[in-house]
């Protein structure tokens, strides 16, 4: 097929190097290392200022914490536990507003949280704690609790254990997912201007009058280096951050303490659950289990991470650890490892605070300034990566003010719709996927692909069907369509390079589409390497890497090493 004739998008990774080559010759008001959710986030409030923005990625975008979460936009209830109340209030007004600014990602979802005697909470404790939570989180009153009897609770959910069931509450949390939101923001940011550059590694700081001024960056896609020039550098690189402040002799006395979960995923057929539960596991943990489409996902662990943060891993012990979590709480399950069809597992950059296990770490974020310039941001939550953009800024803003940069004082983004999200609610996003199934029926998209792709692009699915009626015509593999149409609006309008940034990062199609997914990625192999800006060689690197994380998806069925 011939990818010239598709028409370039906004963020196409095949304009890429000529991009590239352009930004390394301007000079920027800010530069953010690291293209997480806390990195996206800040790009879009900067650019929606209007300032000269560019962000650097040394891997893909969301590749790290920001797409290994357990995909929820949490209310914060589970931060009471360590009285901060403050997280608790300002999450779930973030989510509030996240909700009204993206209603196609943030989905309400049940979850129902059972009590048994040997539980860390009991009927009144769960009471009060619930009401706290949803006057500090400001939970609309069609959303509050519901306090359960044991027969209601396992009319809700007959897989729980009757044995001494107390009773149980529902109470609303809301499913996205991590990475997907991450994207949105971004492309947001550079629909308002920003550059942003995945498989760009900063190597050094570049530093003028005992200030940084700039970096120099290897493009990982060429292995060329290059150089970028900003008046205010902002080091927002997650589990990296400390790698970089030592970089830039940038430490304090204060550094981040990396701790790990692991989600499992099995198909429905092993462990029907039919709403999402968060039950107390009797070890002062609790412990998620989550319906998505005909798949269940459960996690997460919270252990000390010692070694690279570039390869977090997983171990038999975590493994294990869930899988008897499962097991040991609800009626007639007996998962084993061959039941586990993927697995994730991600890091959490928290600052470290002495004499305090990874559970009762704060989750608060913290922000570092030096002396030579460098802005440093870490630990915080996904769903408030609004507000913690705001701290930066104010900062830079002021940095910048003493250099003559004249910007809006004020954060734009809570009135900010993110790319897609231009619905007034739930049911005219419904109403909208009903209407682009009407007109994907004839390009062979089905009904689950349809809302698939509302779930994921929003009012974008309309340039993806554009696209599957322009390439109709140019292939004969007519069943191919669909997805060939979401492949190629992956790679003119989100900057997919390689195949794992679809697969993994902008579908989530590795963790929740087997035992499709495989068969899916040979199939469509072809069309990324025609497409990518990476030399033969390189590309050839990274896609072996991405098959042999396939592999070892497989081989979680037998063991995890």
């Amino acid at each position: 097929m011939d990818f010239t004739r598709i028409a370039q998008g906004a963020w196409d990774s095949r304009t890429r190097n000529a991009r590239l080559q352009s930004a390394s010759t301007e000079h920027f008001d800010l530069l953010i290392i690291g293209g997480g959710i806390t990195g996206a986030g800040i790009a879009l409030d900067a650019a929606s200022r209007g300032l000269k923005v560019i962000l650097l990625e040394k891997g893909d975008f969301a590749s790290g914490t920001s797409g290994k979460s357990t995909k929820l936009i949490h209310g914060g209830l589970r931060y009471l536990k360590q009285f901060e109340f403050g997280v608790v209030s300002e999450v779930g007004r973030e989510r509030s507003i996240l909700k009204k600014n993206a209603p196609h990602l943030v989905y309400p979802e049940n979850m129902l949280l059972p009590l048994y005697p040997k539980g860390s909470l009991g009927k009144f404790s769960l009471r009060a704690a619930l009401t706290v939570y949803e006057a500090l989180a400001g939970v609309e009153r069609g959303e509050r609790f519901r306090m359960l009897t044991p027969g209601q609770a396992l009319e809700k959910e007959p897989l729980l254990d009757p044995q001494n069931l107390i009773g149980a509450a529902v109470y609303k949390e809301y499913r996205s997912d991590d990475a997907r939101l991450c994207i949105s923001v971004l492309k947001t940011a550079v629909e308002k201007g920003a550059l942003a550059f995945n498989y760009l590694k900063v190597k050094d700081f570049i530093q003028e009058n005992g200030q940084i001024k700039g970096v120099h960056a290897t493009d990982e896609t060429s292995l060329k280096d290059l150089v970028f020039h900003a008046k205010v550098i902002v080091n927002a690189a997650g589990p990296w951050v400390d790698e970089l402040r030592l970089q830039a002799n940038a430490m304090n006395e204060k550094h981040l303490m990396l701790t790990r979960g692991i989600h499992l995923v099995f198909d429905a057929e092993h462990f029907p659950l039919s709403t999402s539960v968060y039950f107390d596991v009797g070890d002062g943990r609790m412990i998620f289990a989550i319906p998505r489409d005909r798949k269940i996902y459960v996690g997460t662990t919270d252990i000390p991470h010692n070694s690279s943060p570039d390869a977090p891993g997983f171990t038999v012990s975590e493994r294990d650890y869930l899988l008897r979590a499962v097991n040991s709480h609800f009626k007639g399950i007996d998962l084993k490892a061959e039941d586990i069809e993927s697995a994730w597992s991600g890091l959490r950059p928290l600052i470290a605070e002495e004499g305090k296990s990874p559970s009762e770490v704060s989750r608060k974020d913290e922000l570092f300034e030096h002396a030579n310039g460098l802005i440093s941001i870490a630990g915080g939550k996904l769903t408030g990566y609004r507000r913690m953009a705001e701290k930066v800024m104010k900062k830079a803003v002021r940095r910048l003010g003493v250099q003559g940069v004249i910007c809006g004082s004020k954060s734009l983004t809570e009135q900010i719709t993110l790319s897609g999200g231009d619905f007034s609610g739930m049911a005219e996003v419904e109403e909208f996927a009903g209407i682009q199934w009407g007109e994907a029926k004839q390009i062979g998209a089905d009904k689950l692909t349809i809302l698939r792709w509302v779930q994921r692009y929003g009012r974008n699915t309309e340039k993806i069907v554009e696209l599957a009626y322009e390439i109709w015509p140019l292939t004969e593999d007519k069943q191919s369509v669909p997805k060939l149409a979401e492949i190629l609006y992956g790679i003119t309008e989100e900057s997919v390079v390689f195949p794992a940034d679809f697969w993994i990062r902008r579908t989530a199609a590795m963790y929740f589409e087997w035992p499709d997914f495989p068969n899916e990625v040979e199939r469509f192999s072809s069309t990324f390497m025609a497409a990518s800006p990476a030399g033969e060689s390189i590309y050839k690197e990274q896609e072996y890497a991405f098959y042999r994380e396939i592999d070892q998806m497989r081989a979680l069925r037998t063991v995890i090493t």
